[in-house]
């Protein structure tokens, strides 16, 4: 794996259900302020994550004022109690009602009173807690202590809903607008991001090309293969050279992007994702994109992206085909972007993989003698092709799931974007159709928010083992 030592800002990020949960608490309409706590983990050491929120009963706070509070002793405790067992960071956040989107004179006196008690608590001397605010209008600023009381500002607090929603704070400590899609400064902006894409071949080299750029400034790349010569007619960048000394995907890719950006940061690991060391580094990621062809890899994406609370982008094409008088015929040209928020419908609940799908691919891999009838794989459904003809089908669907993106993170449809959880076409009929959120059933998701709290993933299989990234 390829590694920079380049200092990663701190950034804390909360799941839509999170963020509605401390607006309603945060502002009851009485115009004073109000207080709740997040608990958060971590996905990476420079990335928070919310946890789990606790409201401090209004009644509990001795002082309540448009300009100040009290935190009353027993909510703290609570939180201590809480978060002891898995070493989690506090962050105590209050309501600015008259909008005020930074710390006061008063916010630094009551930190100062509050944090030595924290710190006296826990028995990690490695785990920093903060404090938060948040605005009328649901933005939020926040920043962490240290044992000295000295301050790391967190540059980004982000939450993934339907639309991303993201304050991140200047060098001068002010709240930077969200800029127009496509422009310049969009390209600006999204250097303050990480992207991680899984899977680079047809669709993925692709995502991978115009995620570079439109100037993203970190990508992490992670996949297990080796270039061939049946991949030089759809991975993008790859030369006739790379065939012949089976260099690593991955590695090719991050070559390619270096001759024409300076200023990017490229992680790779050669590995499948089914690895504890390619899940860690997943966790430094603001956003995931998965390009892979298998439904253990999507599972696994699925599981991670919950658990990290990362925006989720998965993307597939297909080519079905018919029985003719005449032999084999085409049936569809068929992609699908879908797009999975944290505490959303998963690729699961949507049925993109199954437990039936899952064994049946594990059985393909350890015993394809007891599948009683084999399952079709690669592109173009009841035909083995190793060199298939299907860039123009991966742009297709690869430039479908980088829009998606875009105008998540950069909205500019008519249509609210909560219409569009899934988007699928068909080439053949000529057919674009959107499935809203609203229209898949979820079921609890006991990852969500889960971090790098052991079990990884709560799945023992992995071990508790260290693994740097």
């Amino acid at each position: 794996m390829s590694a920079s030592t380049r200092n990663q800002p701190i950034k804390l990020a909360l799941s839509e259900a999170h963020h509605a949960q401390l607006r309603e608490h945060l502002f009851p309409g009485d115009g004073l302020e109000a207080a709740a706590i997040m608990l958060c983990t971590q996905s990476a050491t420079h990335r928070y994550i919310v946890n789990q929120v606790l409201p401090v009963d209004h009644a509990s706070c001795r002082v309540r004022l448009p300009d100040r509070l009290s935190w009353p002793g027993t909510a703290i405790e609570a939180a201590i109690d809480l978060a002891e067992a898995n070493a989690l960071s506090i962050i105590l956040i209050h309501s600015h009602p008259g909008g005020t989107l930074g710390f006061s004179a008063i916010d630094d006196e009551s930190d100062h009173e509050v944090m030595p008690a924290l710190f006296e608590a826990s028995e990690s001397p490695s785990t920093l807690h903060g404090s938060a605010i948040m605005t009328p209008n649901g933005a939020i600023v926040a920043r962490l202590y240290n044992r000295q009381l000295a301050i790391t500002p967190i540059s980004a607090v982000s939450c993934a809903g339907d639309d991303f929603l993201t304050w991140q704070v200047s060098e001068h400590g002010v709240v930077k607008p969200t800029p127009m899609a496509f422009s310049a400064q969009m390209g600006h902006d999204l250097n303050n991001l990480t992207a991680c894409v899984v899977g680079v071949s047809g669709t993925g080299s692709i995502v991978v090309e115009q995620l570079a750029r439109l100037g993203i400034g970190r990508l992490i790349l992670i996949d297990f293969d080796e270039i061939e010569f049946k991949n030089l007619n759809r991975i993008v960048n790859t030369t006739i050279e790379d065939a012949r000394t089976g260099i690593a995907k991955v590695a090719r890719l991050a070559a390619a992007i270096r001759l024409y950006r300076d200023d990017i940061e490229i992680l790779t690991l050669k590995a499948n994702i089914a690895t504890r060391e390619a899940i860690k580094l997943v966790g430094l990621a603001d956003v995931l994109f998965c390009c892979v062809d298998s439904f253990e890899g999507r599972q696994l994406c699925d599981r991670i992206a919950a658990a990290f609370l990362q925006p989720f982008f998965d993307v597939a094409v297909t080519i079905p085909t018919r029985q003719t008088d005449d032999g084999i015929a085409i049936g569809d040209v068929c992609g699908r972007v879908d797009y999975v928020k944290p505490g959303g419908s998963s690729l699961g609940d949507r049925g993109v993989y199954t437990p039936e799908t899952l064994r049946r691919e594990y059985l393909q891999q350890v015993a394809p003698d007891e599948l009683s009838e084999q399952v079709a794989e690669g592109y173009i459904k009841g035909i083995a092709d190793e060199a298939p003809s299907v860039i123009s089908l991966n742009m297709r669907a690869a430039s479908d799931c980088v829009m998606e993106f875009i105008a998540r993170a950069y909205p500019f449809r008519q249509e609210p974007n909560r219409s569009r959880a899934r988007t699928a076409f068909s080439l053949a009929a000529g057919e674009e159709e959107f499935t809203s959120e609203t229209d898949f059933n979820r079921a609890p998701n006991p990852h969500l928010g889960r971090g790098l709290l052991e079990p990884l993933l709560g799945m023992p299989r992995y071990g508790t083992s260290e693994v740097t990234v």
